[in-house]
């Protein structure tokens, strides 16, 4: 299937930087292991449509007055979360790399690009299947080489024409915030962007003290970082994110929806088989809306692989857990940066595909989280988890991921022009992941974006509707 292209009018590209009153001089900001695991991951890539009333409708209405309001909002919000105002270096002359704002150096500050377009938006915000180019084709570039890594990246679009205008924001460099952070920077922006004042909620403050996390020598950052992302001899420093290529042959893009109704439906079936099986788990009193999407979500994606690749049959799940408040000495929910840790689900390569694959995969994805919650999130050495990525993809397992939260509230990200129409994880073009959101209606239900095969999509959109 071909790359989409459509044709752009790039308006302004500008390096907002925070209010000069508050970057008087170089600021330095270390990296926890956390970060350095996370330093050549591909960025989070993320797209917020809005669409405006058509008294806001005309491109001068976007340019003069929506446009300034979101530089000077973004500026305003850079003084509250400067680390990323700066970016990413590791001279030779340092251990480690860590983040460094220069009030000096022009390179500082976000990069903001302004461009118009021809793209057809109610195209692109639909749920049902689509190119999965089309969404890629609107993603701003992250720069990175061996000596420094951009932090975050914006862009705003509108249409060329006149008409009902629409516009995005997005990607952030995985290296120095999570999903949390990053969710909590973009709603501090939107927050500014409706107030005249630069104060900020408290719950939007960011905690920027690193000394709440520490190395320890079983997780040695460093060490981890070039077992993770094996360099070439003599580039073993390099800050150049990995090149994790989109898998756009044959693919494509949509977006499923889980209401409340349907995850009810899907809980009642896994806790009625509870007490069936032979296992000596009590049945819990209720199951999370995380667990019983990912459980559903999962298991279809790997039937649909499996009905059009029958020789695909090794499935396997990791899952990322928030560990602010799992930690021996647990840190504020406000901590910005990188606070997640991977695991793996303990499940049979081939119980992905049982009839009874839903019940089955929930109950592990509990058990695991049971797990941590009594053990904690480093029952092993953080290493672990990405020794065994490589080695069940070495082989040939499937191996599905989750990014995102129902959690993180994206839907109530109003820069002053309402709700978003549509949020959508454009990163989960480059791997087999399922992105999540909160169900933008606000009912308690989840919302699902998933990038395969097109085949394999169609399988799978039967088979979501079929079982529900």
């Amino acid at each position: 299937m071909a790359s989409y292209k459509n044709n752009i009018k790039i308006h302004e590209h500008v390096k907002v930087v925070p209010p000069s009153s508050s970057n008087q001089s170089t600021t330095t900001t270390p990296l926890t292991f956390f970060d350095i695991i996370c330093l050549r991951f591909h960025p989070v890539e993320r797209i917020f449509f809005y669409t405006l009333p058509n008294s806001q409708s005309h491109p001068s209405f976007f340019f003069q007055k929506i446009v300034v309001n979101l530089k000077s909002s973004l500026s305003l919000t850079l003084q509250h979360f400067l680390p990323i105002a700066g970016k990413i270096v590791w001279p030779s002359d340092s251990s480690k790399p860590f983040i460094q704002f220069n009030p000096n150096d022009n390179d500082n500050g976000v990069s903001l690009l302004i461009v118009e377009s021809d793209a057809d938006f109610n195209h692109v915000i639909g749920n049902s299947p689509h190119e999965a180019s089309l969404s890629r084709s609107f993603i701003p570039n992250l720069e990175s080489s061996d000596s420094f890594a951009s932090i975050i990246s914006y862009e705003a679009r509108t249409p060329l024409r006149v008409g009902v205008s629409r516009y995005y924001l997005t990607p952030n460099h995985h290296g120095v915030f999570d999903g949390k952070s990053s969710s909590m920077f973009i709603k501090a922006w939107a927050y500014l962007c409706n107030k005249e004042s630069p104060t900020l909620l408290r719950e939007l403050e960011p905690l920027l003290n690193r000394d709440f996390i520490k190395d320890t020598n079983e997780n040695n950052s460093i060490e981890m970082l070039s077992k993770i992302f094996p360099s070439e001899k003599g580039n073993e420093r390099s800050l150049k994110i990995s090149p994790f290529e989109p898998k756009f042959e044959e693919s494509v893009r949509a977006t499923f929806k889980l209401t409340r109704e349907d995850l009810d439906k899907i809980k009642q079936r896994v806790l009625s088989k509870w007490e069936l099986f032979d296992t000596n788990e009590s049945k819990p009193h209720t199951l999370s809306s995380f667990i019983l999407t990912c459980a559903y979500l999962i298991v279809t994606i790997a039937k649909a692989i499996n009905g059009v690749k029958k020789e695909k049959e090794k499935f396997s799940f990791m899952f990322a857990v928030d560990c602010r408040a799992r930690l021996e000495a647990p840190i504020p929910s406000n901590y910005f940066g990188n606070c997640v840790s991977g695991h793996f689900i303990d499940t049979d390569p081939l119980d992905f595909n049982k009839e009874d694959g839903v019940f089955v995969v929930a109950k592990c994805i509990y058990e695991k989280i049971k797990m941590i919650k009594e053990k904690g999130v480093f029952e092993g050495k953080i290493l672990d988890v990405f020794v065994k990525y490589y080695s069940l993809n070495s082989e040939g397992y499937e191996i599905i991921g989750v990014t995102g939260s129902n959690r993180f509230g994206v839907y109530e990200i109003d820069f002053g022009l309402g709700r978003p129409e549509k949020v959508e994880i454009v990163s989960t073009d480059r791997s087999l992941t399922i992105g999540l959101a909160e169900s933008k209606d606000g009912n308690g239900g989840v919302e699902v974006g998933l990038v395969p095969n097109k085949h394999v999509m169609d399988l799978f959109s039967t088979l979501f509707l079929e079982g529900l």
